[in-house]
């Protein structure tokens, strides 16, 4: 059972909670991978971008990975090493942008790059271009998270690149990870290279995307080795990129909540100031059910709850819960793993605000709070 060794109380309510020794903790076995496979590992802003945290994780990772403009401009403003992105679809102008931080971009199709070449070539400083590319292989279990499913239209296919106009492209990316362990990279890996191998020669880069789960206790992180190892050593003049965003967060945080009100209806329900839907959206999407620090299972534990959010939506529920006395209104819970795809997932639905965002510090184990929002957040994300 996880046991805090900080003051729930010292915090806002709800709040992010980020705890700093187990951020490094994270961020040293990802430092041991870099040393052993020789890969480089990025930053993955889409699943953690709490910019407070990037003097320390700057310290580990090589740079971070975007999906767009305003993500690149981050990485480039507040982290700083390498900008690499990638994105569906690109627009004229947010290329001028992109092309003002990236050190690197991944175009989805041979289309784009033929319709940018130009303007990379034209930029005021060097950008190397990649192309992402679907090995038709996922083991994924979530169609949703599944870059590879039939019909996709997140990467080239093998038999698009046939007659396909590819000159100047110096690295190639996939992507079909998520949660999981090396077994699946190193499966997805033969796939790519039976599909793509023969494009390697004049590369100079290859990018495995994210979705690795390093940091979880169950990882096989010799066996990633192996395979990275492996790969380049078959194809020793390419750089090998990693870009996980959960391995980077993945435990080190806590969402922190009170109980407003508990209601009757087949059993009690307690609404929580903070929401499924606005607040951990993939507690509805993936669909999972969070871990609550001291609840157990529905009827472990001597009384059951159905815990909800404050927005209209029915379903804004989180799940039923276990503890071993009555909630009162005024408690707090305290969710578990809420660092990653959290904080840069939310929204102000209903007018709900924002939660809090907190630091632990690795020594003292003094929660600071980093930032609070109020009604100017919800009102200038409109017109």
């Amino acid at each position: 059972m996880t046991r805090l060794d900080f003051d729930i109380h010292a915090c806002p309510s709800p709040a992010y909670v980020v705890d700093d020794a187990l951020l490094r903790r994270n961020l040293e076995l990802l430092r041991q991978v870099q040393e052993q496979s020789g890969a480089r590992i990025l930053l993955a802003l889409k699943g953690f971008a709490m910019w407070d945290t990037f003097p320390l994780v700057s310290q580990y990772l090589v740079g971070t990975t975007a999906s767009g403009q305003d993500e690149a401009r981050l990485g480039a403003e507040t982290f700083g090493g390498e900008v690499h992105v990638y994105s569906p679809a690109f627009t004229e102008e947010e290329m001028g942008v992109v092309l003002q931080y990236a050190d690197h971009v991944s175009f989805n199709s041979p289309g784009q790059w033929q319709r940018f070449r130009d303007t990379v070539a034209a930029a005021p400083r060097q950008v190397s271009c990649g192309l992402r590319v679907n090995p038709e292989y996922s083991e994924g279990k979530v169609a949703i998270y599944d870059p590879c499913a039939p019909g996709s239209r997140l990467g080239t296919r093998a038999v698009d690149f046939e007659g396909a106009d590819l000159a100047g492209l110096e690295g190639l990316h996939f992507h079909t990870l998520c949660e999981q362990n090396s077994d699946a990279l190193e499966h997805t890996l033969e796939a790519f290279e039976a599909k793509f191998g023969q494009y390697l020669a004049d590369k100079q880069w290859v990018n495995f995307g994210g979705g690795h789960h390093i940091t979880r206790p169950d990882y096989d992180i010799q066996r990633l080795v192996r395979v990275i190892r492996g790969f380049r050593e078959r194809h020793p003049h390419l750089t090998v990129y990693l870009e996980p965003g959960e391995a980077i967060a993945l435990n080190t945080g806590y969402l922190v909540c009170t109980v407003l009100d508990i209601v009757e209806n087949d059993g009690p329900n307690a609404i929580l100031d903070t929401s499924a839907t606005a607040h951990m959206p993939d507690v509805l999407e993936m669909p999972y059910r969070p871990q609550i620090i001291g609840a157990g299972e529905p009827d472990e534990k001597a009384h059951t709850y159905r815990l909800g959010g404050t927005t209209c939506l029915a379903g804004d529920v989180i799940g039923r819960y276990s503890f071993d006395r009555p909630l009162a209104i005024g408690d707090r819970l305290v969710f578990t793993d809420m660092a990653h795809y959290t904080m840069v997932k939310t929204t102000t639905f209903n007018g709900i605000r924002l939660p809090s965002i907190c630091r632990v510090d690795e020594v003292s184990r003094e929660v600071r709070t980093v930032k609070t929002f109020g009604y100017e957040a919800y009102r200038d994300r409109l017109s």
